[in-house]
């Protein structure tokens, strides 16, 4: 239950932190919310599962809202990334495709700067992925 618990909360803060920020970018009349998530193709984990799958939902609904306000929601799927964490059991994962935390911050800052950004709001995508549409590259491993 306490994996569940942390799985929800962790949804709980996103929802709080976005609900503060959109209220200033909708002051503003502009704005990108950025949501971490991944998908979860395969079932096994149903607490981390339930809590990406509604992190995505969590990006439609906001993306749905802000529209109006020029106000931009995603959610950005980084691969395997390189955190203290990892790199300290980097034994039971395999680092072939692994990305250093750079990445993804590279990933939000190519977002940023799109002037086409509403076209993308309310979907998912790759870091990876946007590393080849936008033209940036991780750091070595």
């Amino acid at each position: 239950m306490s994996y569940w618990d942390d799985n929800m909360d962790g949804l709980r803060w996103a929802y709080i932190a976005r609900w503060f920020a959109a209220k200033r970018m909708v002051e503003q009349r502009s704005g990108l919310i950025v949501n971490v998530s991944n998908g979860t193709p395969n079932p096994g984990d149903p607490s981390y599962g339930v809590a990406k799958s509604a992190t995505d939902r969590l990006t439609v609904e906001m993306a749905h809202q802000l529209r109006e306000y020029n106000v931009a929601v995603v959610s950005l799927y980084p691969g395997l990334v390189r955190t203290e964490n990892i790199l300290v059991n980097a034994q039971w994962f395999d680092m072939t495709h692994s990305e250093a935390p750079l990445f993804s911050g590279r990933a939000v800052a190519a977002l940023a700067a799109d002037t086409q950004i509403m076209v993308k709001s309310g979907r998912a995508f790759v870091v990876a992925e946007l590393a080849r549409e936008y033209g940036f590259v991780d750091l070595p491993s």
